[in-house]
This record gives structure tokens, C-alpha cells and sequence, in this order.
């Protein structure tokens, strides 16, 4: 029976952590279909990791003698519930209420889940699992979300979870409940939170906020690729993460120095994607590999010390998740508006680069005056966006000895998008790799010791 129960219950607590940053790659189709704006499909991002970041810790101290199994079973059966509302959402608003009820009941079921995984394989092995499950799902959030985004639709992100979460209800309640502790003469023990582990992965969560949304943000909005493309190019990090256990295991750094080694490669692989040299996803393999690396290193070691020898087990590991899902929060709240600006600031530079381009091109006088006005109403339309100028082109009426030059003009002007919008993220990276090296000083600034 524990063959099956605790794999279920470590995959649901996977699609829970992985619901952080599975919908990135869908966001550009969730704004087309539900007519919204830019600022609005953030909250789809947003408001999950808002909600389960200032739920998770509450619940686990309000519900700490709740019956692991009822807890856990409740937990993700509304997220479940909560999974098929997203799916057939109609509104933005609608999909907004649905992913915050969504993770409420993902930090229902992330602590009861912990519990069940140590009644199914003991205390070690136990959280190790919980904390692997952890680190996989917010490694491969985006890459599946895209993968099936392009397969089916942005809706099937959703559909998936649910027969998945529906399956580890029944087995939250097939595990048998061990003996309860015999109670402690001293009373009830209790740890402070572990506050520099804690603070490293909100800092390294933030700055991960930059390779998770704005990379592939990047890719799908600003370089045009499928959201297939995207998801297999950003498979490299998934890919890299889960090499670094094995990596640590046969060089076994020091834990300070595994996180040290880690935050390096995480500012590494975010200066790296800063600095690209043109808009070639080969060009993001090298950093991406350094961004995974280091969350491989990172992430569950910070977790595992967070939790070290604390009690109780599950208030200090909802400490960790809180700290997670806030630090992408506050990743958002500062790259974005860099992002944003950089984009407003491209504006003017690309389009007189545009104008000089419609003008050297071999065009009749009055196609280069309807096409300028295209442009012009389509950049004046996508302000804040990523231009795409297809469809002035699509709408400008071509003589036919003109239409292969205007196709080599369609291409020209991609390219200098491409080059303007690539250029518009380097300050975004820049500061994430910034926020990685604030992680690093909480891991190397020396600290006394003091009893917990």
C-alpha cells in the first residue's frame, strides 16, 4: 500500500508547489481569451503565491491536532475542486477567486501531506520526500504548463491536477495513524523559527522569480517562440536541479557551503541571461544550467535546515513555504515595474529604428504611408507589451511586386524588436541575480549561535 499512497502524496504536493509558476507560460493565452489586461493576468500568478505564502503558516498552527488524514484529504479535495473552477473560468475575476481558493487548499493539503509522508516512511525519509516533491514541482511548473498549453489548451493545466488530486484523497485516508507521542513531562517544546534559512530562500525565491516568469515571458512574448518551444528550452533548469543532488553527493560540501555555491550560480545564470548576445535560445541553455544548478542546491538544503531538529515539524516547515511563495511575490512586485519601464523606455529607440526602416525600404510612397500608420496604431495599441507587428502587415494592402519586400521588411523589423525587447529585460535579470547575491550575504555574513 505505501508503494502507491506516499508516491500520490508526494506528486500532490508537487502540483501544489508547481501551481507557483505553472500558468506562466499559459498567461499570454489566458489574456487573449479572456479579453483582459496585462495588469489583470498578473493577479493569475500573483494571488496564488499571495494567499498560500500568508495562509500556510495560520493553518499549520490552527490546525496542528487536526487528524493528519481529514486534513490532508480536505486539503486537496479543495484543491482539486478549486483546479476544475480554474479550468472553466469565463472571467478573470472568476480565475483570480478560483486560484485563491485554489491555494488554500494547497496549504491545507501541504500540511497535512508532511505528516502523512512521515507516517508512510518514518521521520527521515519522510520529509525528504515532502522537501524532493517540493523542489521538483516548483522546478518543472513551467515546462509542463507549457508543454500542455501547446498541446491542448491553457485550460488543461488545470484539468490534469484534478483526477491526480482526486486519486490522493482516498489514499490521505489509507494511512494508518501511528501511536500518538507520549506526552512530555516538561511540556510541550517549542522552537523559534529558523530566521536566516528562512530569509535565504525568500531572497533566492525572488530573485528565481526572474528565470521562472520573466524568461520565459521573454521567450514566448518578446522572441515569439510557441509556448512548446519555451517549455522545452526552460526544461534545462528542472533538468539541471535534479543533477545537483547528485553532484552534491559526490563532492559533500559543507551545508553553508552547498548554499554559498548555490546563491553564486543562481546571480551567475541570471547575470548570464542579462548579457545575451542575441535572441537565440542556445544563447540561455549555459545560464539556465547555472540558474538550475543552483536551485538544486538551494532550495531543499535551506528547507531541510529550516526544519532541522524543530518542532513542531509542520509550523516550521510551513515557515519555509511562506517564505517561498512571498519571496516570488515580492520578486513580481519589484521586476515587474523594472521590466515595465525598461519596455516604455525601448519604445521610442525602436520605434525611430522602425520609421528609418519603412523608409529605406523599396515601398511605393503611399504603401510606406498606410504601413507606418499600421505600425503606429499597433505600438500606440500594445503599449506596455511586447509589440507584435504582424498584423499591420496582415492589413496592409501590397502591390504584388512590393510583397517580397515587405516581407524582408516584416523580418527587418522583428529583428530590431527582438534586439529592443531583449535589451528591455537585462535590467530585470540584473536585479534578480541582485536579490540571489542578497541571499548569498545572509549565508556569509557570520552569525552567532545561539541555542533554539
Amino acid at each position: 500500500m505505501n508503494r502507491v499512497v506516499g508516491p500520490l502524496l508526494a506528486v500532490t504536493v508537487a502540483l501544489v508547489l508547481a501551481d507557483s509558476a505553472v500558468v506562466t507560460l499559459a498567461l499570454p493565452d489566458i489574456l487573449r481569451h479572456l479579453d483582459t489586461t496585462v495588469s489583470a493576468v498578473a493577479w493569475v500568478l500573483i494571488s496564488f503565491n499571495l494567499v498560500l505564502g500568508l495562509v500556510v503558516v495560520p493553518t499549520a498552527v490552527g490546525l496542528k491536532r487536526a487528524d493528519p488524514r481529514i486534513l490532508g484529504a480536505v486539503g486537496i479535495a479543495v484543491f482539486a475542486g478549486a483546479s476544475a473552477w480554474c479550468a472553466i473560468a469565463q472571467s478573470i475575476e472568476v480565475l483570480i477567486a478560483a486560484r485563491c481558493v485554489q491555494a488554500l487548499g494547497g496549504a491545507v493539503a501541504l500540511v497535512g501531506c508532511l505528516e502523512l509522508l512521515v507516517l508512510v516512511y518514518g521521520e527521515r525519509r519522510g520529509i525528504a520526500a515532502w522537501i524532493t516533491a517540493g523542489v521538483v514541482g516548483t522546478a518543472t511548473g513551467p515546462f509542463a504548463g507549457g508543454l500542455l498549453t501547446q498541446a491542448f489548451s491553457w485550460q488543461s493545466i488545470f484539468y490534469v491536477q484534478v483526477p491526480i488530486a482526486a486519486l490522493a484523497v482516498p489514499a490521505a485516508f489509507a494511512v494508518r495513524s501511528g501511536p500518538p507521542p507520549p506526552p512530555d513531562p516538561a511540556g510541550p517544546v517549542r522552537h523559534r523559527p529558523a530566521v536566516r534559512p528562512n530569509l535565504t530562500l525568500a531572497f533566492l525565491s525572488a530573485a528565481l522569480t526572474a528565470a521562472l516568469f520573466l524568461l520565459v515571458l521573454l521567450l514566448v512574448d518578446g522572441w515569439q517562440h510557441s509556448p512548446a518551444a519555451a517549455a522545452i528550452t526552460v526544461s534545462v533548469v528542472p533538468v539541471a536541479a535534479l543533477a545537483a543532488r547528485p553532484l552534491a553527493r559526490l563532492l559533500q560540501p559543507t551545508s553553508e557551503v552547498e548554499v554559498a555555491t548555490g546563491s553564486f550560480l543562481i546571480a551567475g545564470g541570471l547575470v548570464g541571461l542579462a548579457l545575451l548576445p542575441s535572441a537565440e535560445l542556445g544563447w540561455t541553455v549555459a545560464p539556465q544550467a547555472l540558474i538550475g544548478l543552483g536551485l538544486g542546491l538551494t532550495l531543499d538544503q535551506l528547507t531541510a535546515q529550516a526544519m532541522h531538529l524543530r518542532v513542531p515539524r509542520v509550523e516550521h516547515a510551513s515557515w519555509t513555504i511562506s517564505a517561498r511563495h512571498l519571496g516570488v511575490v515580492v520578486g513580481l512586485a519589484i521586476l515587474t515595474p523594472v521590466f515595465v519601464g525598461d519596455l516604455q523606455d525601448a519604445q521610442v529607440p525602436a520605434q525611430e529604428a522602425i520609421t528609418s526602416l519603412v523608409l529605406d525600404a523599396p515601398l511605393t510612397a503611399q504603401e510606406k504611408v498606410t504601413l507606418a500608420r499600421a505600425l503606429g496604431d499597433e505600438l500606440t495599441e500594445q503599449q506596455e507589451q511586447v509589440p507584435n507587428l504582424h498584423r499591420a502587415f496582415v492589413e496592409a494592402d501590397f502591390a504584388p511586386e512590393s510583397r517580397a519586400a515587405a516581407a524582408q521588411l516584416e523580418r527587418d523589423l522583428a529583428d530590431q524588436v527582438e534586439r529592443a525587447v531583449t535589451r528591455a529585460f537585462r535590467d530585470s535579470f540584473l536585479v534578480g541575480a541582485g536579490l540571489a547575491l542578497l541571499g548569498l550575504v545572509t549565508v556569509l555574513v557570520p552569525h552567532r549561535r545561539r541555542p533554539a
